[in-house]
């Protein structure tokens, strides 16, 4: 008997439990998905960041890499000596080049004085008029000898400045192809380095597209999804359209200018441009648009809590498009009617 009022007992205090947890639990907010064009006539396309001038060094000799200045990620003024090859031979060709311009001068001096004395003897008629023009034509030859062995070394001494590769302007060293030892050769890529201080964003723009982006330059915005105060649509500095087509994907180039001083932009960087006003399919392309609150990031997985027919919260995994404010446009994964629960955390824990 003791032992059965215990269990009824122990029933009842679960039961008043339960109900309790039951009251406490709030209902979920919930948005009804409903199709609507917020947004009409209006196309993205994917771009890129790049760098105005970016340039992949090179050098004009072979020789072993001595001396590496910089890193990957280092900054660099202009002319700032970034590595150097073994010029240990061009060196030696510069002094015996020297050497050899030394010895014709030489010569040139004793072909000078003999040219003298052939002279006079001359005007005094000891000589004849072609042992004159013989002694002339080696003074002549000699001077040219020089000549000739001054520009050898002046090639040389060029040449020896092949072996040192310089910073042709300032800016970041974006890769670093050969480490110490290496064999550099004539055409092979060193380094790579680009002016962080002048960035774009180029896309591909449809055939179809390019004489409505022409006439509608203001229009376009660009968006840096991941660089914090670009997450959103932007006016570009400056819009630029190519004016050649390419032949294989029939499609044009525009280059939109990037302000200076954005932390965190470099050359590869993923970028939306938005073509406002210019649709590539039906008119009036219906929108959905959630609060940014209640989108769901887990690593490489976005996703928003969809309300199933007994009210429960099921995960499902979506696509977005642009943020306008505190919106964020859905491409897909919902459909008409759906309910998307506005407090994800409340959602995931009453799975």
């Amino acid at each position: 008997m003791r032992i059965t009022l215990l269990t009824l007992a122990t029933l009842a205090s679960l039961c008043f439990h339960a109900t309790a947890l039951a009251a406490d639990a709030a209902p979920l907010k919930v948005i009804t998905v409903q199709l609507g064009g917020m947004v009409q006539g209006e196309t993205s396309l994917d771009g890129v960041v790049e760098a105005v001038r970016q340039t992949t060094l090179s050098t004009q000799v072979a020789g072993a890499v001595v001396a590496l200045h910089v890193k990957a990620g280092d900054r660099v003024k202009a002319g700032q000596e970034l590595l150097r090859i073994d010029a240990r031979a061009a060196q030696q060709n510069v002094v015996g080049s020297s050497a050899q311009v030394d010895a014709a001068q030489a010569n040139l001096v004793v072909a000078g004085k003999e040219l003298e004395r052939q002279k006079q003897l001359l005007q005094k008629q000891y000589i004849s008029q072609a042992a004159f023009d013989r002694a002339q034509a080696q003074w002549d030859a000699a001077q040219s000898q020089v000549k000739a062995l001054q520009a050898q070394t002046q090639v040389a001494q060029t040449q020896s400045g092949f072996f040192v590769v310089n910073a042709p302007y300032a800016g970041v060293v974006s890769d670093l192809q050969v480490t110490l030892g290496d064999m550099a050769m004539p055409g092979r890529a060193l380094l790579t380095m680009h002016d962080p201080s002048a960035l774009r964003v180029t896309a591909a723009v449809p055939q179809a597209l390019l004489a409505t982006v022409t006439s509608q330059q203001k229009s376009i915005r660009y968006e840096l999804p991941g660089v914090a105060g670009h997450t959103s649509p932007h006016e570009p500095k400056q819009v630029q359209v190519l004016p050649a087509v390419d032949p294989v994907t029939h499609t044009g180039q525009i280059r939109l200018s990037l302000p200076t001083g954005i932390e965190g932009l470099a050359p590869g960087l993923f970028a939306r441009v938005w073509l406002q006003g210019v649709m590539s399919g039906k008119a009036g392309v219906e929108r959905v648009y959630l609060p940014s609150t209640a989108i769901v990031r887990r690593a490489e997985m976005t996703g928003v809590y969809v309300l199933n027919a007994q009210g429960k919260p099921g995960l499902r995994q979506v696509r977005l498009g642009q943020t306008l404010g505190d919106r964020v446009e859905v491409l897909s994964g919902l459909r008409n009617g759906d309910q998307v629960a506005a407090e994800p955390q409340l959602a995931g824990a009453a799975r």
